[in-house]
C-alpha cells in the first residue's frame, strides 16, 4: 500500500471506472437541480434520483463521479472525530438498469485490493442482514471468510423520498492502538479503529413522502466511497484532517493563531473545523450559494460565522478567512479548476460576510453572556427559547453558536419555545409572499425517445405524444381539466435562465387549450401546462401551436436587454461583475449581479446610456450552437452557477456581448426601443440588484413619470421645465417658516417655563414643579422640561399635555433630588395609570402616556401626593 495524494486518488477512480465503460461526468453543482427535496447535495446519487427512478433516461448506463457534497447533520462532530465533515467529495460508480451486485461488489474489491494496493486482512465487509445474495458474492465468488462479513440491521441506504436499498460497506481495520480498548470492540464500533471506506448500495425500491417502498422496475447500483477517508488509510494518516486534503489549511491556521496542531485537543478541534468549514463556503460560494437567513444560504452563513467563533477561541481576532481561499483553490485547482477563475469573488463574499459578523459576534456574545451570568446568579441551567430567538432574529446571532456556548457552561437551550418562535416568523414570511407558480408531478417518461423531440420556434403543427394529469399518464383530457403535454415538434420556448416560459393556445380538430407555462424536464424535454378551455384532446392528435406572439416580443426584448446590461456592468464597474440571477418577463426584466458597493447615480446613468447606444447601433443578434468547448474558445461568458450540456447555444449581440444563453433575443438591437432603469439596490452580501423596463414597457414607465412630472408642476403653479427652481424657491420658504416657527416655539417655552416656575412647591426640600402645558409633541414636552429643572438645585418637575386626544407625561429630577428617594420613572408610572395609560424609565427621567384626556387634571394633582411618599 503506498502513498497516493488526494488528487491522484481521485482520477485513479475515475480512469478504472472509466476502463469498465463508465461515462465520466463532472461534479453536479451543490444546488440541487429540480429537486425540491433537497436543500444541498448530499450524496454522490443525488442529481442522478431521476435515473434511479426510472422516470427519465440517462446519457448512459453506467456513469462515475466524484461529487462535491455538503452536509451538516452531524456539523457539532466536525473537529472532535477522525471522519465527521461537512463538505467531501465522494467517489461514486452508478448503474442504471444495466449491471448490479455481482459486478459492483467485484468491481470495489478490485480497485481496492489491486490498483490501491489495500492488504486483504484489513478489510471487513457488512452486509444487511437479509441479503444473502450479497453474503454469497463476497463469500462464494470474492473468497471473505464467513466471519469477515458482518449482518447489519440498519445496512439499508436511503436520504429522504426517492431510490434506496439494502447495502453492503466495506471498512478497513486500522489497528488495535486506534481502538476503544473494549472487549466487544468491532466493525460498527464508535471509535476510530474500524474506518468505512465504501458503500455500495443496492438500489431496489423507491421511497415515496408517506414512507412506502415501491420496487423499482430496474435494478439500479449507487455506491459511494469518501474520497478524504480512503486517502487517510492510504497517506497513513490518523485523520482525514492530516491528509494533504485538508492538512495545509490546518497548518495555516495554526500558525495565525500562534498555536501548535498536536499539543492541545482543544485547539486541535477548532483547527479542524476552520480547515473543514473554510472548504465548504469556498465551494459553496464557488457553486452561486451567497449567505442569507433562509435555507442553503443559512447553511453557508452558519458554517462562516462556526469557523469566525473557532478562531477567536484561538485567539484570532482579525479578518483571516479571505487568504485561505487561495490555499483551498491550490488543493482543488486541478478538479475544480472554475474555483479558481471566481477566486477574487469568492473572498470578496467571505470577506464581507466575516466583517459583517465581527460585529455580530462581539454584540452577542456580550449579550449572551450577560444572560448565562444571571442564570448562574439564579441557579437557573436552561436559557429561555424567547431570547434565543430574539439573539437570533435581532442581532443576527445563530442559534446553533447560542447553543454550542451554553453547553460549554453546562447549560441547555429552550429549543421548543425557540423553535415555536421561529416557526411563527417562517408563517409571517411565507403569508407576505406571493408564489403563484403551480407545480407539475411528472409520471414514469423513461420510454420517451427525447433524441425525436425538436424545438423550433417557427414551427406551426405539433403531434401530441404524452399527456398526463397530477402525475398520471391519460390518453384523453377534456374541457375544464388542467393538463401537461408533451409535443414532437414545439414552437414555445420552455422556462430556464430566468426567462419566464412562453403563454398561448393549442387547436386541434376537438378542442382548445390555453398554455399557462411552458417549461423543461430534468434532461432537457420541453412540456407545456395548461388548461381545456374546450372539447377534448387525444393523444396522437395534430395541433396547431399558437404562440402568444405580442408576449412573446416583450419577454425578446428584455432578454436581450439583460446580455446588454451585464456587458455594460462590466465595463462601468469592472470585470469582477457576474450574474447571479435573472428574471425575464414580458412586463420588466430584474438582474442580480456580483458587487460590493451602492452603483452611484452617475454609474446608473453610464450603464443605461451604453445599452441605448446599443439600441441605437441596430446591432445585429447571432445564435449558434456549438460545442461547449467551442463557444469558450470563441470567448462566450458562462452564467455563474449554471450547469450546461454538451451542445450549448451562443447567443452574440456584434462585439458588446457574447453568452451561452438558450431563450428568446430580438434579431436587431433597434426591436428592443429603450432601455430604462427603474430600480438599483442590495439584495444580499455582495449582491445588487438592478431592475429595468424596454419597449412598450419602458414607454408606459416614461409616460407615467411624465404625469407625475405635469401633476406636480400644475400644483406648484410652474411649467415642468421651471419646476427646480420652483421647488428651490418653496424650499427656501419652507425654511423660512420652520425658523420663525422655531423662534416663536422656543419663545413660547420660555413663556411656559417662567410661568411654572412661578408656581415651586416644596416638600422637605425638595422643589416640586408640576404643570400642564399647551406643547403638542413629547421632544416639545422634554425640552420644557428639562429647561424647567436645569433651574432647579435640587427638584423634580412633571409635566403633563394633550394631544389628539392622548396625554403625556414627562418627568424629570436632579441628582440632590434622586438622593432623597426621588424616582421620576415610578411618578410617571402612578400618575399615568389616572388617565388610563402606563410608563416608566430612570430616576432621573422618564414619560409615560394616557388615553383620557379629560383626566389629565387628577392625574397631576396626585404628583404631590407620590411625591410626598418617596421623598426620604
Amino acid at each position: 500500500m503506498n502513498y497516493i495524494s488526494g488528487n491522484e486518488l481521485r482520477k485513479k477512480f475515475l480512469d478504472f471506472f472509466k476502463s469498465k465503460d463508465h461515462l465520466i461526468l463532472q461534479s453536479y453543482p451543490l444546488i440541487p437541480e429540480n429537486d425540491p427535496t433537497l436543500l444541498l447535495v448530499g450524496a454522490g446519487m443525488a442529481p442522478f434520483k431521476p435515473f434511479f427512478t426510472g422516470k427519465m433516461n440517462p446519457p448512459h448506463p453506467r456513469i462515475s463521479t466524484s461529487q462535491k457534497c455538503v452536509r451538516t447533520g452531524d456539523i457539532e462532530n466536525v473537529g472532535r472525530t477522525a471522519r465527521h465533515h461537512t463538505f467531501f467529495e465522494m467517489l461514486g460508480n452508478f448503474s442504471f438498469g444495466d449491471y448490479f451486485k455481482k459486478e459492483a461488489i467485484a468491481w470495489a474489491w478490485e480497485f481496492i485490493t489491486e490498483h490501491l494496493e489495500m492488504p486483504k486482512d484489513k478489510l471487513w465487509i457488512t452486509i444487511h442482514t437479509e441479503d444473502d445474495e450479497a453474503f454469497a458474492i463476497w463469500h462464494n465468488d470474492i473468497h471473505i471468510p464467513a466471519d469477515r462479513i458482518i449482518r447489519m440491521a440498519d445496512n439499508f441506504w436511503e436520504i429522504g423520498p426517492g431510490p434506496c436499498g439494502p447495502c453492503s460497506e466495506i471498512y478497513f481495520d486500522l489497528g488495535e492502538e486506534r481502538g476503544c480498548n473494549k472487549s466487544d470492540c468491532a466493525v460498527g464500533c464508535d471509535c476510530d479503529r474500524f474506518l468505512e471506506i465504501w458503500n455500495l448500495v443496492f438500489t431496489q425500491y423507491d421511497r415515496d413522502e408517506v414512507g412506502n417502498y415501491t420496487p423499482l422496475a430496474k435494478k439500479n447500483i449507487d455506491t459511494g466511497a469518501g474520497l478524504e477517508r480512503i486517502a487517510s488509510v492510504l497517506q497513513k494518516k490518523r485523520s482525514n484532517f492530516e491528509t494533504d486534503l485538508l492538512f495545509p489549511l490546518i497548518e495555516h491556521a495554526a500558525k495565525v493563531a500562534n498555536v501548535e496542531y498536536g499539543s492541545n485537543n482543544k485547539t486541535d478541534v477548532s483547527l479542524k473545523v476552520i480547515a473543514d468549514h473554510i472548504r465548504s463556503m469556498t465551494v459553496m460560494i464557488g457553486d452561486g450559494i451567497l449567505p442569507s437567513n433562509e435555507g442553503r444560504g443559512y447553511v453557508l452563513r452558519r458554517i462562516l460565522r462556526r469557523a469566525v467563533r473557532h478562531a477567536r477561541l484561538l485567539g484570532i481576532e482579525k479578518i483571516f478567512l479571505v487568504p485561505m481561499v487561495d490555499i483551498v483553490n491550490t488543493i482543488f485547482a486541478e478538479a475544480y479548476p472554475d474555483l479558481v477563475e471566481k477566486q477574487s469573488y469568492i473572498k470578496k463574499v467571505i470577506q464581507l460576510e466575516e466583517e459583517r459578523f465581527q460585529t455580530t459576534l462581539v454584540q452577542g456574545m456580550e449579550l449572551l453572556n450577560g444572560h448565562i451570568q444571571k442564570l448562574k446568579e439564579l441557579n437557573i441551567s436552561v436559557l429561555d427559547g424567547a431570547t434565543a430567538f430574539k439573539l437570533y432574529d435581532t442581532f443576527g446571532f445563530p442559534w446553533e453558536l447560542t447553543l454550542e456556548i451554553l453547553e460549554e457552561h453546562d447549560m441547555q437551550l429552550d429549543k421548543p419555545n425557540f423553535d415555536s418562535a421561529m416557526k411563527e416568523q417562517r408563517e409571517r414570511a411565507r403569508a407576505a409572499r406571493q408564489d403563484h407558480e403551480d407545480q407539475q408531478i411528472i409520471p414514469d417518461l423513461s420510454h420517451l425517445e427525447t433524441e425525436k423531440l425538436i424545438v423550433d420556434e417557427h414551427a406551426e403543427n405539433g403531434n401530441i405524444i404524452l399527456a398526463w394529469k397530477n402525475g398520471i399518464l391519460v390518453d384523453e383530457v377534456h374541457d375544464g381539466e388542467d393538463v401537461a403535454f408533451i409535443l414532437d415538434v414545439t414552437s414555445f420556448h420552455a422556462e430556464g435562465g430566468g426567462q419566464v416560459g412562453d403563454t398561448g393556445f393549442l387547436e386541434g380538430s376537438l378542442g382548445k387549450m390555453k398554455i399557462t407555462a411552458t417549461r423543461k424536464l430534468v434532461n432537457g424535454t420541453t412540456y407545456h401546462v395548461g388548461n381545456v378551455t374546450e372539447g377534448l384532446f387525444r393523444v396522437g392528435d395534430l395541433v396547431k401551436l399558437k404562440v402568444d406572439e405580442n408576449r412573446r416580443r416583450e419577454i425578446a426584448r428584455n432578454h436581450t436587454a439583460t446580455h446588454l446590461l451585464h456587458a455594460a456592468l462590466k465595463q462601468v464597474l469592472g470585470t469582477h461583475v457576474n450574474q447571479s440571477g435573472s428574471l425575464v418577463s414580458p412586463e420588466r426584466l430584474r438582474f442580480d449581479f456580483s458587487h460590493f458597493s451602492q452603483v452611484t447615480s452617475e454609474q446608473l446613468l453610464e450603464i443605461e446610456k451604453l445599452v441605448n447606444h446599443a439600441i441605437l447601433e441596430n446591432i445585429s443578434v447571432t445564435i449558434v450552437e456549438t460545442k461547449q468547448d467551442k463557444a469558450k474558445e470563441m470567448g462566450a461568458v458562462a452564467l455563474f452557477g449554471e450547469k450546461y450540456g454538451e451542445t450549448v447555444r451562443v447567443v452574440s449581440v456584434g462585439s458588446v456581448s457574447k453568452e451561452l444563453c438558450g431563450g428568446s433575443h430580438v434579431v436587431k438591437t433597434s426591436e428592443i426601443c429603450v432601455f430604462k432603469i427603474v430600480s438599483e439596490a442590495g439584495i444580499g452580501s455582495g449582491i445588487r440588484r438592478i431592475e429595468a423596463v424596454t419597449g412598450s414597457g419602458a414607454m408606459e414607465y416614461i409616460n407615467g413619470r411624465d404625469q407625475v412630472l405635469l401633476s406636480t408642476a400644475l400644483k406648484l403653479k410652474s411649467r415642468p421645465e421651471e419646476l427646480v427652481v420652483k421647488v428651490e424657491s418653496v424650499m427656501n420658504r419652507v425654511k423660512e417658516l420652520e425658523n420663525e416657527l422655531a423662534a416663536l416655539t422656543s419663545k413660547l417655552a420660555h413663556s411656559e417655563v417662567m410661568d411654572l416656575l412661578s408656581k415651586v412647591q416644596e416638600v422637605n426640600g425638595v422643589q416640586v414643579v408640576v404643570g400642564q402645558v399647551s406643547i403638542n409633541d413629547i421632544e416639545g414636552l422634554r425640552t420644557i422640561a428639562d429647561m424647567v429643572r436645569d433651574r432647579l438645585k435640587c427638584g423634580v418637575v412633571t409635566l403633563g399635555s394633550i394631544h389628539a386626544d392622548k396625554v403625556n407625561f414627562v418627568a424629570m429630577a436632579t441628582k440632590e433630588a434622586i438622593n432623597k428617594g426621588i424616582h421620576a420613572g415610578n411618578i410617571v408610572k402612578e400618575v399615568s395609570k389616572i388617565t388610563g395609560g402606563g410608563g416608566g424609565g430612570r430616576p432621573d427621567m422618564a414619560q409615560a402616556g394616557g388615553k383620557q384626556p379629560e383626566k389629565i387634571s387628577d392625574a397631576l394633582q396626585f404628583v404631590l401626593e407620590v411625591i410626598k411618599n418617596q421623598v426620604k
